[in-house]
């Protein structure tokens, strides 16, 4: 790949970067303004600035009805891939501001887009058997606005060659986590959550990652149930805090839930723990006479103890240090609840190793880019069940 085909400087060059993330939770679009050199296990990455615009509630409320598979129509889907696009668009003219540089100075950005389906099972259709994946967010406002190269759609480059197209940061945490010393686990807790495993000293053909099930899904929709749509999640995890979890409902979950029992590689997302996986969870708690606090609590366990039982069941090593990131760091209760799941390992923030877990996501976009504008492949087959390393991305000019 001839790099003077995209006018970016070498790989040596230090280059200022953005990084976009929406996930599961659908709160907004992550920014992350990065400094990045090298590529591949050279990488060095520093964050700059980092902002979330913020998704309005009608435009929240229209990608959660795509993403539960609510009836819809094309004229929709086709508009609402414009709008995430100029959403996008918006999010980086934003951290551009705020970071007060302008917008020349971006040599490229690196795009999620919005999940909105994903099928990691192979599904029968028209007499043909494969597994799906489907991003929206379209990127051509981004480089229409920036004046600058743009890579997206990174998932279904690795599901064309046999993986699951999920989870996508392992190759990244792998770049800029890697311990000779220590066994690390990296927990994302976003709408799903996430694990990436690395063996002291490992390679990346021994990275391990899955979903572990669901981060903050659950826990947002019982706040929004709870409070009859008036907050979006449970801040600090200050109201489960005046809850206790019920034995008998999470038992419910734990057997309700065949997810977790299926062995990696796997994931998942809204499709599975969407509003009829919670309508079953409301609607036990209500035949038990359980309080709204008791329930909230009770999720909140429930996505500690998926955190649990993935290390305990698929995990070759107990690590000696696992790293939460994304929202539910932010959860003290949640925190609390895995804790005590996991005794033996020191449970930990990005925070307290002075980065950000908030932004993690988003600049591993920026890292996951970075790569595929050189050529470099960017999956973790043993994570995503691919064939194959391959280049994933696709680049917009």
């Amino acid at each position: 790949m001839e790099n003077t085909v995209f006018n970016i400087k070498s790989e040596k060059e230090n280059k200022l970067a953005i990084g976009l993330m929406s996930g599961t939770s659908v709160d907004g679009i992550d920014a992350a303004l990065v400094k990045i050199s090298g590529s591949g296990l050279s990488t060095k990455v520093i964050l700059i600035d980092f902002i979330t615009l913020p998704f309005t509630e009608k435009t929240r409320a229209h990608i959660l009805s795509l993403a539960d598979g609510k009836s819809t129509n094309m004229e929709e889907v086709c508009r609402m891939n414009m709008l995430i696009g100029e959403l996008c668009a918006d999010a980086c003219e934003e951290v551009i501001r705020k970071a007060g540089i302008n917008k020349e100075d971006i040599a490229f950005v690196g795009s999620h887009g919005q999940t909105v389906w994903h099928e990691p099972v192979k599904v029968d259709f028209l007499d043909k058997s494969f597994n799906s994946t489907l991003q929206i967010g379209d990127s051509s406002p981004i480089a229409e606005r920036l004046n600058t190269i743009v890579v997206s759609d990174f998932r279904v480059r690795d599901v064309a060659a046999g993986g699951t197209g999920a989870p996508l940061v392992p190759y990244t945490e792998f770049v800029l986590y890697n311990d000779k010393e220590k066994n690390i686990a990296l927990q994302n807790i976003g709408g799903i959550g996430n694990i990436t495993i690395l063996k002291k000293g490992c390679s990346l053909d021994e990275v391990f990652a899955f979903d572990t099930g669901p981060g903050n899904m659950l826990i947002d929709g019982c706040i929004s149930y709870i409070t009859k749509g008036i907050l979006r999640f449970d801040e600090g995890g200050k109201l489960a805090e005046n809850g206790s979890s019920n034995k008998e409902l999470l038992n419910f979950i734990i057997e309700n839930d065949d997810y977790i029992r299926l062995s990696p590689p796997k994931n998942s997302g809204r499709e599975r723990y969407g509003s009829i996986f919670l309508e079953k969870i409301i609607n036990k708690s209500i035949k038990l006479g359980i309080s709204n606090e008791d329930l909230l609590a009770t999720v909140t366990d429930y996505t500690a103890y998926t955190i649990y039982y993935s290390v305990k069941e698929y995990c070759e090593i107990t690590p000696d240090r696992l790293i939460i990131g994304g929202g539910g760091a932010n959860n003290l209760t949640l925190m609390k609840y895995i804790k005590e799941y996991l005794p033996d390992t020191e449970v930990i923030t990005n925070e307290d190793l002075g980065l950000s877990g908030d932004a993690k996501e988003a600049v591993a976009f920026a890292v996951l880019a970075n790569d595929c504008i050189y050529g470099k492949c960017n999956n973790a087959p043993k994570a995503t069940g691919a064939l194959h390393p391959v280049v994933m991305g696709k680049i917009t000019i």
